[in-house]
């Protein structure tokens, strides 16, 4: 083939292009290589002068830069010049608050989603001394105190605290067991569905550690099989296999009892907090008044549509009930996160009483003062407040549910505006005194584009990062572009979705469909956002029509559109799903008999319901680590949109796969990880059981000792590689 070669200078990078052929994307270039993987701006932290920032460099180095000018000012710290240093690198670092120390994490070894044990080391620039925190094993959540004189962390399930100017550590709790008792760490529910994984918090002053303690007691436990496998093998495992045992609280079965206790640090006395007489509750989060004055707990029903915030008393445990929030379904997690003091002791909560996610700000005593945004849209974010301009700052859907811009607005709204200038989406990270903000931007079409701004001046400085490179790969290739559109379903429901087209496409001609999804409650796949370049613009290059459409229950659309699912999950989604493919079949390219759907999750169990569903409109599915019935997952998650079993059995059973096995027409491929400690491998083992018995045939993929990810060695290409077989050989070959 002749070649011409041209030469493009750009940035002082040459590529060599084909005249004739571009080049082809291949799932070693997705999910070996990482030739499209965009760069962006990590590890930055604002530092307390608010015009200086730093960024950990080579895993060796702390350096100093200046916002506005964007010079390194000075190398904080560099281990290469510690000497005797017992570490070569790190993973992570953070600053004490009067900057003086830095914590160093070293080791890291994940346990579940968020948590993970590791070595930790305190750097003291005054000093100029490097120390091992604890030499008595790895440890979790390492913390300095307010006044950075004490660091607190986690060990074998119990609280520690290290005297950072005697080097003395004492043990705070010594009932930790395994299974049993955690202290200062949250379960595994919590971990996965409450999204944080430290539960314990210093006071503002240092005198006292406020933290949860969880009873995991009466929480039954769940074995999986662990095989010798590989990548990595498990020696101990090769002839007889092991297995991994946690607590897992399954839908309407017991959680873990909790109890808050304050820790005094000088006296070692720990205050049992009163959280109320219940028990089957929940404490998501603790926090602090700003004034040290009292602890704040956040106690939650278990049906989860009522959240208290006690105030506390951390010497005697009393306390009293602050504030309520009800909602006639639940409570958003995002109020958890959003709930933010200001300095004078007011706060604000973002709430969804008026049928959109909304900040509202309320005065110490707990009243409010003003509801702060207001319209048809929902606040997706909360920046913070900025006391010397008087405004607070936010993310928002207000032009689009598919987009997302950064706004500010003050208490009486007379100011109030848009940051963010570029469609698409835009998210913001401030610094200390909201002086310089960096914007983080992307789009279908545009990668990573991230840009530093003087938030005073309201002027862009410079951008961080453009990912030219990633561009110029991308011209390089075939890659489709996402088409946005919309559509009205029977019942007047508008949906929203993006179409990838085959980069030869003709309008004459008739496409096999691949329909990706996820459509779990307030998550969102179709988005103005930058994708990356993944399996859906691989499966497009080879001729596959590549659509995704929200169904009902997505997010940024309101409160009745992200809620209508509450209490039948599945419903509702998968009803959708079957309107987007009968959508799809009226379209002059679409091969109307040659349609699929995929999902991962709760995209599989979604899947499966479609097949169900579909009849004959489907003629393959993929699903990978799907739900197949609400009763085997955990409690926290399922019970806030279902409640429990007990109460709801046949929004438990009417939707679950379990229950339609038989109705399956279309071929399928079901997948799981055997070592799936999220959705448990039982779901699909349970489904393919109940799919043998009616007779349906199929083909399955287990994949040994892998988690909910499915990753691991060459197990990624492995997977893909067949997934997009089974999709040739059924849509493809006549």
């Amino acid at each position: 083939m002749k070649k011409l070669l041209i030469l493009l200078v750009t940035f002082l990078t040459v590529f060599t292009v084909q005249a004739q052929q571009t080049q082809k994307i291949t799932l070693e270039d997705i999910l070996q290589k990482g030739t499209f993987r965009a760069q962006s701006v990590y590890g930055l932290r604002s530092m307390n002068d608010g015009i200086h920032y730093t960024t950990m460099e080579r895993q060796t180095q702390i350096v100093k830069y200046s916002y506005q000018t964007g010079e390194e000012v000075e190398v904080l710290f560099d281990i290469t010049k510690v000497k005797d240093a017992p570490i070569s690198s790190f993973s992570a670092y953070e600053f004490s608050d009067d900057e003086t120390k830095i914590l160093l994490t070293t080791e890291r070894k994940s346990i579940y989603r968020h948590s993970y044990t590791a070595e930790f080391y305190v750097w003291n620039s005054v000093t100029e001394e490097l120390s091992q925190l604890s030499d008595k094993g790895a440890q979790q959540l390492a913390t300095f105190s307010p006044d950075g004189n004490y660091v607190a962390y986690v060990r074998d399930n119990n609280i520690f605290i290290k005297n950072l100017r005697f080097g003395s550590t004492h043990q705070a709790t010594t009932d930790g067991k395994f299974n049993e008792i955690i202290n200062g760490a949250p379960d595994w529910v919590y971990e996965e569905e409450f999204g944080f994984n430290k539960a314990f918090w210093w006071s503002p002053d240092s005198k006292f550690l406020a933290y949860i303690r969880f009873d995991e007691t009466e929480v039954r436990e769940f074995s999986m099989p662990m095989y010798a496998g590989a990548a990595p093998t498990i020696n101990d495992n090769k002839l007889y296999p092991g297995e991994y045992t946690f607590k897992y609280p399954k839908a309407g079965e017991a959680n873990s009892k909790v109890e808050v206790y304050s820790y005094e640090v000088k006296t070692k006395i720990a205050i049992k907090v009163d959280i109320g007489e219940k028990t089957d509750i929940y404490v998501p989060r603790l926090k602090w008044t700003p004034d040290d004055n009292e602890l704040v707990v956040m106690r939650l029903n278990r049906h989860q549509n009522q959240i208290d915030i006690l105030y506390a008393n951390p010497y005697t445990g009393d306390s009293r009930n602050f504030l309520t929030e009800k909602n006639d379904r639940y409570i958003a997690e995002n109020f958890l996160d959003a709930f933010t003091y200001l300095e004078d002791g007011s706060f604000v909560v973002q709430s969804e009483r008026d049928g959109w996610s909304h900040l509202y700000l309320y005065d110490k005593q707990g009243f409010e003062i003003a509801q702060l945004t207001e319209g048809e849209f929902d606040v997706t974010d909360f920046y913070g407040y900025d006391a010397e301009k008087e405004l607070y700052y936010y993310q928002a859907a207000a032009e689009s549910p598919l987009r997302r811009e950064v706004y500010y607005v003050s208490q009486d709204k007379e100011e109030k505006g848009k940051l963010s200038t570029l469609e698409g989406t835009n998210s913001a990270v401030f610094s200390t005194n909201f002086k310089y903000y960096i914007n983080y931007y992307s789009s279908a079409k545009v990668p990573n584009y991230i840009t530093l701004h003087d938030n005073k001046k309201g002027e862009q400085i410079r951008f961080l990062q453009d990912n030219t490179v990633l561009k110029n790969t991308i011209k390089t290739m075939q890659i489709p572009q996402k088409e946005f559109f919309t559509f009205t379903t029977p019942e007047g429901i508008e949906l929203n979705g993006w179409m990838l087209k085959p980069h030869d496409f003709d309008a004459s001609k008739k496409y096999p469909v691949f329909m990706t999804q996820y459509s779990g409650p307030n998550s969102q796949s179709v988005r103005d956002s930058w994708g990356g370049i993944s399996w859906n613009e691989y499966l497009a290059q080879e001729g596959f029509l590549v659509v995704c459409v929200d169904g009902r229950g997505t997010g940024a659309r309101g409160e009745d559109f992200r809620k209508v699912t509450y209490m039948q999950l599945g419903k509702y989604e998968s009803d959708d799903q079957v309107e987007a493919a009968k959508y799809l079949t009226t379209l002059p390219y679409v091969d109307a008999k040659n349609i699929s759907i995929f999902g991962w999750s709760y995209g599989g169990f979604m899947t499966l319901l479609s097949l169900e569903k579909g009849g004959d409109l489907f003629r393959a599915g993929i699903a990978v680590a799907p739900v197949t019935s609400w009763r085997f997952y955990d409690t926290v998650y399922t019970e806030r949109f279902m409640r429990t079993p007990e109460e709801n059995p046949e929004g438990y059973d009417d939707n679950s796969p379990l229950s339609h096995a038989g109705d399956i027409k279309g071929n399928l491929l079901i997948v799981h990880g055997t070592a799936d400690d999220n959705v448990h491998a039982q779901n699909t083992f349970e489904m393919t059981e109940k799919m043998v018995q009616a007779g349906v045939q199929f083909e399955m993929a287990m994949y040994t000792n892998r988690n909910h990810g499915i990753r691991g060695g060459n197990t990624s290409m492995h997977l893909y590689t067949k997934m997009v077989n089974f999709l040739k050989e059924n849509l493809m070959e006549k």
